[in-house]
């Protein structure tokens, strides 16, 4: 066995997806990049419990006897955005981030196209072009591809999983990173440190020498980041995600995309309000989210969140406590350039004739939100090639990088 052939075997260039001959490079570690962090809410999260509409009155309480979220003031009641929508109770880690003008909402937004297939509307959020399903490249991908540097980090997207999200796919290698604790070579017990020097000296003075010190490095940093402590998650797979996140972004290794799932939320039954599967869910969420803003601590001032899901609820609950598959839903944008403490977007209402097949109705396009996400909060000004074919609207969501 050859020593490049070595180097492979033990996972190196694998693990952290690079190719012979790719050069990577450390020069821009602890740059102020900008960092955006993607949660997809998979399953189709209810918007109308979560950003509850409590001002529509009947066509709201009436055809949601038991999942409706009651109104602010009641037992149980939301905590009021601005008078039309409430937070449900479980939100509560994040209304003050509301009030601070950091969290917004963006309310009746979704797919130009209607979909009740969880399977294609996944895949035409994660690509970015619902109008072209043979698309095999996602929307952060392009990104990536679009404003890769010569001193590109093999952190620069980060997908938290065993895979690779669709939305990272593209010409830049993404990395698929189940846990800090995981990425590393293994050898039999108490052998690691000795083979480590032996390849570090097998390497010394092979072309491939560049790549091997950075892996090495890569390996060092990380090691070191996963025997840190994490500070209070909920030990959940979204709130362990979400610290994991949070390391890489304190560490500084040049991690600019990052993407997650909070899975669970197709809730066909038993949905409940206050308690049951859907509190404990938005629950998860909430904490887990407030608990990896305070954990940023100064570099908050660096990082914006997006949360979205595939599509929404039905607008009226089912014969079995819960709600299906609907169309329009809600995203949430947090942190570094929002505009929050407001819920945007051109709200239709849940009058019989606004509705869109028994659906609350889209107004806002999520192309138009993460377009705007893309150019004035990542400085990326491609937006035509990120979302090809399409012309987006801004809300007027975010300040400019």
């Amino acid at each position: 066995m050859n020593r490049r052939d070595l180097l492979k075997t033990l996972g190196a260039l694998g693990a952290l997806g690079l190719t012979p001959g790719f050069q990577l490079g450390f020069a821009g570690r602890g740059r102020e990049e900008r960092v955006l962090v993607v949660v997809f809410m998979r399953g189709g999260a209810d918007a109308l419990a979560l950003a509850a509409p409590h001002a529509e009155g009947g066509f709201y309480y009436d055809r949601r006897p038991t999942v409706a979220v009651p109104e602010p003031g009641r037992p149980g009641g939301g905590l009021d955005l601005d008078g039309r929508f409430t937070f449900h109770p479980a939100l509560a880690p994040l209304f003050e981030l509301y009030r601070e003008g950091r969290l917004a909402v963006v309310h009746a937004a979704g797919l130009s196209v209607r979909t009740r297939s969880h399977f294609d509307a996944q895949q035409y959020v994660e690509s970015g072009t619902p109008d072209d399903k043979s698309s095999r490249t996602g929307w952060l991908g392009r990104h990536l591809a679009l404003t890769a540097g010569a001193d590109a980090s093999p952190f620069r997207g980060v997908g938290m999983g065993d895979v690779v999200p669709a939305s990272l796919l593209g010409p830049v290698q993404p990395l698929a990173l189940r846990a800090l604790e995981a990425f590393r070579l293994h050898g039999r017990e108490g052998e690691w440190p000795a083979m480590q020097r032996s390849l570090r000296a097998l390497y010394a003075s092979d072309p491939l020498a560049p790549v091997a010190r950075n892996v090495w490095e890569a390996l060092a940093t990380l090691e070191g980041l996963a025997e840190r402590p994490a500070p209070a998650y909920p030990e959940t797979p979204f709130g362990q995600r979400l610290a994991t996140v949070a390391r890489l972004i304190r560490a500084g290794v040049g991690l600019e995309v990052a993407a997650l799932d909070a899975d669970g939320w197709d809730t066909h039954e038993d949905q409940g309000t206050l308690e049951g599967a859907f509190a404990g869910l938005a629950e998860d969420w909430a904490r887990s989210l407030a608990a990896f803003w305070n954990d940023l601590g100064p570099h908050g001032r660096r990082v914006t969140v997006v949360a979205l899901s595939e599509f929404g609820r039905r607008v009226e609950e089912n014969a079995s406590g819960g709600t299906d598959h609907g169309h329009g839903g809600a995203m949430w944008l947090l942190g570094a350039g929002v505009r929050g403490g407001r819920v945007y977007g051109r709200w239709p209402g849940l009058a019989v004739a606004a509705l869109d097949d028994g659906d609350l109705a889209v107004t806002t396009d999520v192309r138009d939100v993460l377009a705007e996400v893309v150019v004035r909060g990542l400085g990326n000004p491609r937006v035509d090639e990120v979302f090809p074919g399409y012309r987006p609207r801004f809300l007027g969501l975010m300040e400019e990088a």
